[in-house]
């Protein structure tokens, strides 16, 4: 039965590789894939997944590192001022082999890495054997749970060993070891809650048949039915609506709730209220005191007292829902009979037309403050640069994840914030940014507003997309040079000279870059990109004293950089740039 395990996940490793990147050897997009099924349910996108992947030498034998706070995603400018009590840190630690089999020494070597990483008497940058990227996410992990210790957060630190192996057959020696990982992790986190997970072909194949439902069924006892279009506003239990936000094993559904602009946002003041009510004995009914829901549907049908609606999003209420799941989850309470009595308002709109969904989103959103940001998704530009994107078979995914889940190829499927990051390096030659600021650029309005406006051609748009996905795909499989940590860290730095080289000019204008300029890419142009950016940082490392990772988020380096850039005649039928080592020798 293994055998067969083995070989069906073979083939949907072979055929979902195409989707992802062809030339991507195996072992690598293994790596991809066993991710993203091990971390389905925090509903990350390909780029997520991308940043999160720890590859190459140096990486102390961890191949993914994923940090959720209160299970967000977190990255280096992550805003932790809102940061209420008792946060939730759920870090992951995944090494991913296409191995038959589980191998002691492989625990060995993770077990001598988190030994280092995670004393934090230690300096990281004392640490020369690790890359930059792993260095990295323990420093972002490192550096929140440092400044939300007054809080006393709550960690759990969860390793996971995933091969095409059978799990249920592991060697003692390996289980031994498993063990001695635990307890390593306690000896350094004395609170944490430490776990060891090993998954095989069958628990990735379990994984892997998990689908989102879109399509979900919610029983009611009361409700109304507009005379205008199919749209209804109905009252269903708490333990109904229970049922509805969650799975068979009574986890959330996050993919529902995808179109809600806000996060949960934890022990404020609003959430207390909502738990009160829910706590309370009194014989007020909770629809009363609550504002309820509003779900988005594509269709809607009624049976008796069941309602079925396809496409689902509840773009308004995540409050409620996580402090409705919170109370069931931590009273265990699905069958009180007080929770079969008690009812929530659902307001339920059926439309299927885009522009209107996102009207609906931005205007069940603007009745209590939120930071403009959370509804950039939801701006006329971005659906404008959606809708040029499909017309050229690109797919942009301002709606997280929305591609991806009907099936689109990853390689051409781009969201909102690597998109920001590429024009940041692009447009406006400020690749520092790009790198130091992930999340933060889009959160400015000055930036976002540099970024995305109406002067800006759609063809600028596509061009920044295909080059970034372009070069995350071949700084794996075409550009031998230099390690995959330094390639990654300066991604955005050599995107900015590639579009020299094609444009033939330090300051060109966005009217330069069109689309078609995609086309005169080279293997060898791409390679020149990377050496003289790389070159360069590595000698102003020699200068300043710093680490590459510093100076990948450092102005005055993107300076230095384009000084570096020495473009050659337009007549000359290269279309090269010298590099330094090039202008070393002719010296």
């Amino acid at each position: 039965m293994v055998n067969n395990e083995k070989f069906i996940l073979d083939k949907i490793l072979e055929a979902d590789k195409q989707n992802y990147s062809a030339d991507m050897k195996d072992s690598e997009y293994f790596e991809i894939f066993s991710f993203e099924q091990i971390l389905k349910n925090f509903d990350l996108s390909t780029d997520d997944i991308d940043d999160g992947n720890i590859d190459g030498g140096g990486d102390g034998g961890i191949d993914g590192f994923f940090t959720f706070l209160n299970n967000d995603l977190l990255s280096e400018d992550s805003d932790l001022s809102n940061i209420k009590r008792n946060p939730k840190f759920d870090l992951f630690i995944i090494q991913s082999k296409t191995t038959d089999s589980f191998a002691e020494l492989a625990i060995e070597h993770v077990i001598s890495t988190i030994k280092n990483i995670f004393d934090l008497s230690k300096n990281l940058k004392d640490f020369r054997l690790y890359n930059d990227q792993l260095i990295e996410k323990v420093e972002t992990f490192r550096t929140a749970f440092g400044k939300l210790l007054p809080i006393h957060p709550i960690l759990n630190i969860k390793f996971i060993y995933a091969t095409k192996g059978n799990a249920q057959k592991l060697h003692p020696n390996v289980s031994t070891n498993a063990e001695l990982l635990k307890t390593a992790l306690k000896d350094l986190f004395r609170d944490c809650n430490p776990s060891v997970e090993f998954i095989g072909a069958k628990e990735l194949l379990d994984l892997y048949n998990i689908r989102k439902d879109y399509t979900l069924q919610i029983q009611f006892h009361e409700g109304y039915i507009s005379t205008a279009a199919d749209n209804y506003i109905i009252l269903s239990t708490l333990a109904d609506f229970f049922n509805f936000v969650t799975d068979e094993n009574k986890q959330l559904q996050r993919h529902i709730f995808e179109s809600n602009v806000r996060d949960y946002q934890g022990d404020v003041e609003v959430n207390k209220d909502i738990s009160s009510t829910l706590e309370s004995a009194d014989e007020l009914d909770f629809w009363w005191l609550n504002n309820g829901i509003t779900i988005l549907a594509s269709t809607a049908t009624i049976a008796g007292k069941i309602i079925t609606l396809d496409n689902v999003q509840i773009v308004n209420g995540l409050q409620t829902t996580m402090e409705i799941a919170n109370y069931f989850y931590d009273k265990g309470r699905t069958e009180d009979p007080q929770d079969k009595k008690r009812s929530i308002l659902i307001r339920i709109i059926v439309t299927d037309d885009p522009e209107i969904r996102d009207r609906i989103i931005k205007a069940t959103n603007f009745q209590t403050r939120i930071p403009p940001p959370s509804l950039r998704a939801t701006d006329k530009i971005q659906r404008n640069i959606e809708t040029f994107f499909l017309t050229e078979g690109w797919f942009y995914d301002r709606r997280r994840n929305y591609y991806k889940n009907t099936g689109k190829p990853s390689s051409k499927i781009i969201g909102i914030p690597l998109l920001a990051q590429t024009l940041m390096a692009i447009v406006l030659r400020e690749p520092y940014q790009a790198r130091s600021r992930p999340t933060a650029i889009i959160k400015s309005d000055d930036d976002y507003n540099k970024l995305f406006n109406e002067k800006l051609p759609p063809e600028v748009y596509l061009l920044c997309a295909k080059i970034i996905k372009k070069i995350e795909s071949d700084i794996r499989t075409k550009i031998p040079k230099h390690t995959l940590a330094n390639k990654a860290s300066f991604k955005f730095h050599a995107s900015m000279v590639l579009v020299m080289y094609l444009t033939q000019m330090k300051k060109y204008s966005p009217d330069k870059l069109t689309k078609n300029l995609i086309d005169s890419i080279t293997d060898n142009m791409l390679e020149e990109s990377f050496d003289l950016t790389i070159t360069s940082a590595q000698e102003y490392a020699k200068q300043t004293g710093w680490d590459l990772n510093r100076i990948s988020k450092n102005k005055a380096f993107d300076e230095f950089l384009i000084k570096k850039v020495d473009i050659v005649e337009k007549n000359n039928s290269t279309h090269v740039l010298k590099t330094v080592k090039q202008k070393m020798k002719s010296k």
